[in-house]
């Protein structure tokens, strides 16, 4: 259930003596000078989750703020002087746009909101109502004159005309509010019919009513522009994070600090390998070291030349290229098994221009700790003097080595500079390994490679590894020793059910990270019913989330029933249905996905010691960042970046703006930008 804010029932217009009390437009002297306004957001922060939502939605796309805590004793008091000064004789304007809880969380008379109201007249500042409910004081009938309030769960909102036109025209039209479940209240808010002054930008039918009334939309008064939202919503759900970009994007009037996109990337691991199978009988993977009972009972998944050539058709038809992440020597010697005969290869490498191909190692070892795996969990072995044995360097340059040799015979093209181990290994593994092998570094700089993946739900954070740099990946809950739906059901309803259900009970133990199922799912239809709606769900978050990590999966998944096609059509139909053409998904290499996390990191650095100056006079803006960090810009169509001789269009466009990662050019100190 999201975080109710405290509605106030203040009306926004403020008393005309109340506006005089404070020092409002500029002083004559200095009415001709053009005032200089700072790329900086105030937040003023309630502990609501709607302002957390927007806040959230600032700190994960690169835009600086300052947030002031009003439950503080200690916070700074809003007046003149904290808003705005002079430097070097020129008006200046510390932020550029400005989000409250509501339209006046401050009380009645406030002085805070007459010195806010005062800022945002002088200036031209916007105003984001985080949340608030259907009153004249926001530019709205009440919600017994033609609205409603109550529970949202469902609706299907959709961007009016206004809104297209506007800051969301990057949607496609329709809005849906979640509604995962009948026995949660998830959206709680309030339609309003718009009057004078008000221009909705998102509406839905009225409950029980007749038309339709507004969730979100711009009121202007008194010359201030508000952005209204009458819904209450966390950062995670869906219609919020369909918003987020333009409520920023509407909040700066389309100049900031900080970019976005919409990513989404899926690794296909151990190509040319096979992959153990789960048991519906022992609930285990025979194979497994962890399998009791499960010798002699062996049995693996591999795709066929038929699943081959269907994930090429299915590329095709959906625009969207798959990461196939190769073991050519598990291949080598499934085909040496098997008669010598490997059509399944052989389908891949004809295609091999069609997919990205990264090296997964030769043959997919274990990289880390020499393991002792005749205990529950496994160990690593020690040598005499009580030290941990360790895969060799040469053996793991080896590993990567010859598995590009083997991919440079066959034709296919690979970077060389990006890696993920088989099961991420050699990379810390808590508990067991709590250190990187210390011989990987060593081995990934033997071969030149720069990116290495790593498990997200282990390391989400990039991290180095000597010269190399992690790029984490989010697993997705597609079992990589399951080919069919029955046999994804089954180990779901192992995972997921109490011992009383016939489950592991795992989720019992386990009670803060995970939840049991009420009842075991179908075998037959759980997977496609239940699993698939909840997995693309969650991959569909991460893409609205500007996440640029990539998902993986396993060759399993694309072999007997294609586990794998189901979940991610989902996601990308359903994506393709909210989002207009301008703001496609950013399908890249994991190569450009570690470089932009790095970035990233770099500016929220710059950030946080406060050594980024950026501000706007006019129709130019200054971007000043420490040597050798890359700032994030985004600007309106036709911006141009000035060069030492001459101007060049500025980024590239997404989503209606252009934005890029952008440095001074060549004899310049910093970064400037004109606008149309």
């Amino acid at each position: 259930m999201v975080n109710k804010n405290r509605m106030n029932r203040v009306a926004a217009a403020m008393a005309a003596a109340a506006l005089m009390s404070v020092a409002v437009p500029v002083a004559t002297a200095e009415a001709a000078v053009t005032p200089r306004v700072d790329l900086k957001v105030l937040v003023v922060d309630d502990g609501g989750s709607s302002v957390e939502a927007i806040t959230a939605e600032l700190r994960d796309t690169g835009v600086p703020y300052t947030r002031v805590d009003l439950g503080s004793a200690g916070r700074p008091v809003i007046n003149a002087a904290f808003l705005s000064d002079t430097v070097d004789g020129r008006p200046r304007a510390k932020y550029q746009g400005v989000v409250l809880p509501n339209e006046n969380p401050f009380g009645t008379g406030s002085a805070e909101a007459a010195a806010l109201a005062s800022y945002e007249t002088t200036y031209g500042i916007r105003q984001v109502d985080a949340y608030t409910w259907a009153h004249p004081g926001v530019g709205l009938e009440y919600t017994d004159n033609g609205g409603y309030g109550g529970r949202l769960d469902g609706t299907q909102a959709a961007v009016t005309a206004a809104g297209k036109a506007g800051p969301f025209g990057y949607l496609g039209g329709q809005v849906a509010f979640e509604d995962n479940s009948p026995l949660i209240l998830e959206s709680y808010g309030f339609m309003g019919k718009p009057m004078a002054g008000y221009t909705s930008l998102l509406d839905a039918p009225v409950p029980g009513g007749t038309g339709r009334a507004s969730l979100v939309g711009e009121y202007t008064h008194d010359g201030r522009s508000e952005l209204v939202v009458t819904f209450g919503y966390n950062q995670h759900q869906q219609q919020y994070r369909l918003l987020a970009r333009g409520i920023v994007e509407w909040l700066t009037q389309g100049v900031h600090l900080g970019q976005s996109r919409n990513y989404f990337a899926v690794h296909v691991d151990d190509v040319f390998a096979p992959d153990a199978r789960w048991n519906k009988e022992l609930n285990c993977t025979p194979g497994d070291y962890a399998c009791a009972g499960g010798e002699g009972q062996e049995s693996t998944i591999r795709m066929t030349a038929a699943d081959a050539q269907y994930a090429a058709q299915w590329q095709t038809a959906k625009s969207f290229k798959l990461d196939m992440l190769f073991n050519a020597g598990a291949g080598e010697e499934w085909k040496a098994e098997n008669g010598g005969v490997d059509a399944m290869t052989a389908q891949l490498v004809a295609d091999r221009a069609k997919y990205r191909w990264m090296n997964h190692t030769y043959s997919h070892p274990f990289l880390g700790c020499v393991q002792d795996v005749t205990t529950v969990p496994w160990t690593c072995t020690k040598n005499a003097q009580g030290a941990i044995n360790w895969m060799s360097r040469a053996e793991i340059s080896a590993q990567i080595r010859d598995n590009n040799n083997w991919a440079a015979a066959k034709g296919i093209t690979t970077d060389r500079t990006e890696l993920v181990t088989g099961e991420h290994s050699g990379l810390k593994t808590a508990p067991q390994q709590p250190q990187d092998n210390p011989n990987l570094a060593g081995a990934l700089a033997d071969n030149g490679v720069k990116w290495a993946g790593s498990d997200n739900s282990r390391e989400p954070a990039q991290r180095a590894v000597g010269a190399a740099l992690t790029v984490p990946r989010h697993p997705m809950n597609v079992y990589y020793n399951t080919g069919t739906n029955a046999e994804m059901a089954d180990e779901y309803n192992w995972i997921y059910t109490s011992r009383a259900h016939g489950g592991s009970g795992a989720c019992e133990d386990n009670p803060g990270t995970s939840t049991c199922l009420p009842a075991p799912l179908n075998v037959n239809t759980g997977y496609l019913d239940y699993v698939v709606p909840q997995e693309a769900r969650t991959a569909l978050r991460h893409v609205l989330a500007n996440d640029p990590r990539p998902h993986y999966v396993h060759q399993s998944n694309l072999a007997e029933d294609r586990t794998l096609y189901p979940v991610v059509n989902r996601v990308l139909d359903t994506y393709r249905a909210l989002y207009a053409p301008s703001a496609p998904i950013v399908n890249q290499s994991m190569k450009d996905t570690g470089v932009e996390l790095g970035r990233r990191a770099a500016w929220d650095k710059a950030l946080a010691e406060n050594k980024v100056t950026a501000y706007r006079i006019g129709k130019d803006v200054t971007v000043k960042a420490p040597s050798g960090v890359v700032a994030p810009v985004t600007a309106p169509n036709g911006t141009k970046k000035q060069l030492l001789l001459g101007t060049a269009d500025f980024g590239t466009a997404y989503a209606g703006t252009r934005s890029t990662w952008t440095a001074p050019e060549l004899l310049q100190s910093a970064v400037t930008l004109k606008l149309l």
